[in-house]
C-alpha cells in the first residue's frame, strides 16, 4: 500500500517538483493542500506518513511555523517538516516540534532525499 504525504502551502510550480520528486523516489502519493484547514481536513480524514509544510503558505500568506504548532496540537504523531531555505525558519519549526526540514533550493540534493527516506519507503528502482 502505498503510503501518504500531505504538502500544504507550496506554489504552483513548487508544489508540481515536490511532487514529482518525491512521487519518483518514493512509494508515495504526495497530497496538495492550500490551507490550513485543508490540512486539517485531510488529517481528520486520512493518515499521512509526513507533512511538508512552507514557510509562507502561498495562497493565504499564513505562517506556515503557525500552521506547524496548529498540526502539531490535533495531530502531533505525524512527523512536519518545514520547506524553506532559511536556516533561522529551519530552527524555528524545529522548536514548534517540526524534524529537520529542507530548503526548495535542495530539494534534489542528496542529503535531502536521505532526510526523507527516514521517514518515506524508497521505490525499487531495480523493477
Amino acid at each position: 500500500m502505498t503510503s501518504k504525504v500531505l504538502s500544504l502551502g507550496q506554489c504552483a510550480a513548487d508544489s508540481f517538483a515536490i511532487k514529482q520528486t518525491i512521487e519518483a523516489t518514493f512509494d508515495v502519493e504526495v497530497v496538495g493542500v492550500d490551507t490550513l484547514s485543508e490540512a486539517m481536513a485531510q488529517l481528520k480524514d486520512e493518515r499521512f506518513s509526513l507533512i511538508l509544510v512552507n514557510r509562507i503558505l502561498d495562497r493565504d500568506g499564513a505562517s506556515g511555523l503557525s500552521c506547524i504548532e496548529q498540526i502539531q496540537n490535533r495531530d502531533g504523531g505525524t512527523p512536519i517538516m518545514l520547506v524553506s531555505n532559511l536556516a533561522g525558519a529551519q530552527k524555528q519549526a524545529l522548536t514548534a516540534g517540526a524534524v529537520p526540514g529542507f530548503g526548495k533550493a535542495e530539494l534534489n540534493e542528496p542529503k535531502t532525499l536521505t532526510q526523507l527516506h527516514s521517514y518515506l519507503t524508497r521505490r525499487d528502482v531495480e523493477k
